[in-house]
């Protein structure tokens, strides 16, 4: 999910299927800056590993820093390394024992399962247009050796094609599947949303912070490519920058574009970046990502060892810098002192001061949820309870045997049932990715590892209130899993069978709602374009912060990179900033 437009994941950046007692961490203390992996040997409940979500002795390490930032996904992690490379003292506290939300890997029986992100492109990109995720990795000295690749496999009710990305390629894919007309209106709306592709990208993510600074290390700094850009386009052009910040879809409409092939597929594209169709997503998050996909040259890319191999690098850059992270660390809730965050108080009572800010990396709902009520003005309680959610996944992780399977499998495969359904329909929509096509090692010889899941569209209202170890909650997982299993079938072909599969794995809403501890296992604020904007990073308490999919820019890779990056520049100097900016070439 979450087609970021540089750093594109398919699925949730927040998902920490993530089980406590299976992960064994070879360390002398909690406070670790390092990764491991589980031998899988643990019991299982409900198809994933089980888990102890609590804190089994005192966190370890001084107990305060200059900012102590909830939650290690990759939000969290950007923006603590970030903190760490401008010499602040930051502490990262983690309930879970592996770092990096929906980004780390977990391995059973020698399978190693990314839990979420799987699409990239965009890690070796640099200077100032390059994906926020990449800014933030090469101003921490880090970077990913990836796999590269350019096409992934569409099963759509007209037929199935290998979707190739590229200036050219897509046109011959739409001949054969969609005809001349929807050719056509491509062509045009390629030829108009490309040239607004250097407005989109002007302001690099690494230069915006949240205060009057913004002027100096944004608006000063990049104002003459900025105009440059605009000049270019000419005045049509120009007029048409002015959408930037509003729905896609009125471009699409502005366009007269009809063909109901183009307007599907640019609903999928649309909900598989941000959860919501053309009607709701960014036209700027768009043309982002359409320069990314379709400029010559381009690809995508995988990075080598799986999407935990991200969190690896982020790690490295914090520990690099000085920066702590402390696992099995549980925030029970925000301690607010004259209307001022000055720390945290974890599970096990014991209380870890910030001097100058507190982060949260955790959804709005499950900030709020760490506040005393009493602290907490009305308006903003209203205002986050009332902010609509994307639905919730059906995961599916299975280790399999190679043998039997198509020789010429790809990495990713979609699988449209019914376009008339909408592409946010229940049921209707399953992605699969088998990252070890790629990367072999993340699979033990002659296996595959593969990850299929609903995206963001399975009603957690099925699910609210049902026991996980009742036989009702095991026949809706065997029910409302069908539709992967056999999404799956359809892209191995005849020669995978699911009862010889090694490792079966079904994660239900209620897997995120408790892995995660995310509000109704959702994938995040259904927020949409013209209707209503992402909040802000800072809150109505003094020192409280937030950054991730509750906040601008939004949900997908890219967007909480930068949310993470955001808040790390807000709590220094304009001086500070402009020195990173200077150091790493932007």
């Amino acid at each position: 999910m979450a087609l970021g437009s540089s750093s594109i994941s398919f699925t949730p950046d927040f998902l920490q299927l993530r089980p406590h007692s299976t992960f064994r961490w070879k360390c002398r203390s909690r406070t670790v800056l390092a990764r491991s992996s589980s031998n899988g040997s643990e019991p299982y409940s409900n198809g994933y590993p089980s888990t102890t979500p609590t804190q089994k002795q005192p966190f370890q390490g001084k107990s305060e820093a200059d900012v102590v930032v909830i939650g290690s996904g990759i939000g969290g992690l950007c923006c603590a390394g970030l903190l760490a490379r401008y010499k602040q003292d930051v502490l990262v506290l983690e309930s879970h024992d592996l770092p990096g939300g929906a980004a780390h890997s977990f391995e059973i029986k020698g399978y190693k399962f990314d839990s979420g992100p799987s699409l990239f492109s965009g890690f070796q990109s640099r200077g100032p247009q390059a994906n926020p995720l990449s800014q933030v990795l090469d101003a921490l000295g880090e970077s990913l050796p990836c796999a590269t690749y350019d096409s992934w496999m569409v099963y759509i009710p007209e037929g199935e094609f290998l979707s190739r990305i590229g200036p050219t390629e897509f046109f011959k894919d739409l001949e054969k599947y969609a005809g001349p007309n929807a050719v056509q209106e491509w062509r045009k709306l390629l030829d108009a949303i490309l040239p607004l592709s250097a407005a989109a990208m002007a302001l690099p993510p690494l230069s915006i912070r949240g205060d009057w600074g913004v002027l100096s290390t944004a608006g000063a700094r990049y104002a003459p490519s900025l105009l440059k850009s605009f000049a270019q386009m000419g005045p049509k052009g120009a007029l048409s920058a002015t959408k930037l910040l509003r729905p896609f879809l009125e471009i699409i409409d502005s366009l007269e574009l009809k063909d109901p092939f183009i307007r599907n597929w640019v609903d999928l594209l649309s909900f598989l970046l941000a959860g919501v169709k053309s009607d709701g997503v960014l036209a700027a998050e768009m043309i982002y990502m359409f320069s990314e996909w379709y400029k010559p040259g381009c690809c995508l890319e995988y990075p080598l060892h799986g999407s935990g191999a991200v969190v690896d690098a982020l790690v490295r850059g914090l520990q690099k810098f000085g920066g702590r992270l402390s696992l099995r660390s549980h925030v029970e809730n925000i301690v607010v002192e004259d209307g001022r965050a000055i720390g945290v108080r974890l599970r096990g009572g014991q209380f870890v001061r910030a001097k100058k800010a507190v982060v949260s990396n955790a959804s709005m709902w499950d900030t709020l949820s760490l506040l005393p009520k009493e602290v907490v003005p009305k308006s903003y309680q209203d205002s986050v309870k009332t902010t609509p959610q994307c639905e919730s996944f059906m995961h599916l992780h299975l280790g399999i045997d190679a043998e039997g399977i198509r020789e010429d499998l790809g990495i990713h495969h979609i699988v449209v049932n019914d376009w008339e359904r909408g592409v946010d329909a229940d049921q209707n929509v399953v992605l699969i990715s088998v990252p070890s096509v790629l990367s072999p090692d993340l699979a033990p010889p002659g296996k595959h590892v593969l990850h299929a899941y609903t995206p963001g569209t399975e009603p957690f209202e099925l699910w609210e209130g049902l026991d996980r170890r009742s036989n009702e909650y095991k026949e809706l997982k065997a029910q409302r899993s069908e539709v992967m299993w056999k999404a799956v079938e359809r892209a191995l072909g005849p020669g995978f069978d699911r009862a010889n599969c090694e490792v079966k794995l079904v994660g239900t809403p209620l897997t995120h709602q408790r892995f995660l501890r995310r509000n109704r296992g959702t994938y995040g604020p259904a927020i949409k374009a013209g209707k209503a904007s992402f909040p802000g990073h800072s809150t109505p308490i003094t020192q409280l912060y937030c950054c991730g999919d509750s906040t601008f820019p939004g949900i997908g890779v890219p967007a909480v990179a930068a949310s993470g990056a955001i808040v790390a520049n807000s709590l220094v100097s304009v001086s500070q900033h402009s020195e990173l900016l200077d150091a790493v070439g932007i």
